[in-house]
Parts: structure tokens; C-alpha cells; sequence
């Protein structure tokens, strides 16, 4: 029981004030424009009115992580590096002059060990085969149950630009 037994409002005077707080905080924060479009330049006004250029959306903001993967596969002996470099380097080629921000590699095995391997294995040599592709990608190493050996699945996610 409180002394004298009645309610204080001073006592909500603190809380008051920290909600305040939050709210203005959160309003400033709102408010904010987006420092990476304005380092850009304004689009110009070429006169392109191609239907690839008008019907293409543009990501506008701080770089982002595309949400739908590019999926490419891999097949090369296990152990054969210059093999598996050849089949990033045919595999990714389409893919050229993106940045990958993860990869999900799925390595083919009856056993799941060999698999995860296989998978490891491929990911060690991703930036040997496209070194501007995968610089400072990360990457995970998986099993994925199959026949075949000598076989990976690679979900490849870019950056939006």
C-alpha cells in the first residue's frame, strides 16, 4: 500500500516523457530521405521509350537482396577442381557482371556426407571461377539425396544492383 493512499500522477511524469520520446523518435525516423538516392544521379530523359525500358522496374533505395533465386547446376567429378571451375565458370556465364550476396549449394549423394562435402567443395572454388561474381559471397553447403554423384544444385541469391 502506498504512503497516504492515493495515486501520484508525478509518478507517471517518466513514462510519459519516454513515450513521448519513442513517438518523436519514430516520427524524425519516418521523416528521413533516402541517403543512397540522393548520391545518385536524376534519371535522364533520352527520349528511350522501348518497351523493355518502360515496362522494367527499377530498384530504388539502398542495395537489397533479389528474394528469388537464380538456380544453376553443376556436374564435375568430385576432386576435379579445374572440372567443377569449368562448369561454375559455362553455368554462371549468363550471369555475368552481378554480385552474388549468398549461395545455397546442394551436393548430389547417396550418402549425406559425401554430399555435404561435394557441396564444400564446390563453394570453395566458386570465387576462383568468377572472382567478381562471388567476392565475399555467403555460402552454405547442403545434401541433397540422389543417385548421382559428381552433381550440385546452387541457388545463386544477387544484390539488386
Amino acid at each position: 500500500m502506498r504512503r497516504g493512499g492515493r495515486f501520484q500522477p508525478l509518478h507517471l511524469a517518466g513514462w510519459l516523457f519516454a513515450d513521448m520520446l519513442l513517438v518523436l523518435a519514430l516520427v524524425a525516423m519516418g521523416d528521413r530521405g533516402d541517403p543512397e538516392a540522393a548520391k545518385r544521379p536524376a534519371p535522364s530523359s533520352s527520349g528511350d521509350t522501348s518497351a523493355t525500358a518502360r515496362n522494367k522496374p527499377r530498384h530504388t533505395g539502398p542495395r537489397a537482396v533479389v528474394r528469388t533465386p537464380v538456380k544453376v547446376a553443376v556436374d564435375a567429378r568430385a576432386g576435379d577442381e579445374d572440372g567443377i571451375v569449368r562448369a561454375l565458370r559455362g553455368a554462371t556465364a549468363r550471369y555475368q557482371g552481378r554480385r552474388a550476396a549468398f549461395v545455397l549449394t546442394f551436393g548430389r549423394h547417396t550418402d549425406p556426407a559425401s554430399g555435404g562435402r561435394y557441396a564444400h567443395d564446390v563453394n570453395a572454388l566458386l570465387e576462383k571461377a568468377r572472382p567478381d561474381m562471388f567476392r565475399a559471397a555467403t555460402t552454405r553447403d547442403f545434401w541433397k539425396g540422389g543417385a548421382s554423384s559428381g552433381h550440385a544444385d546452387i541457388e545463386i541469391y544477387f544484390y539488386t544492383y
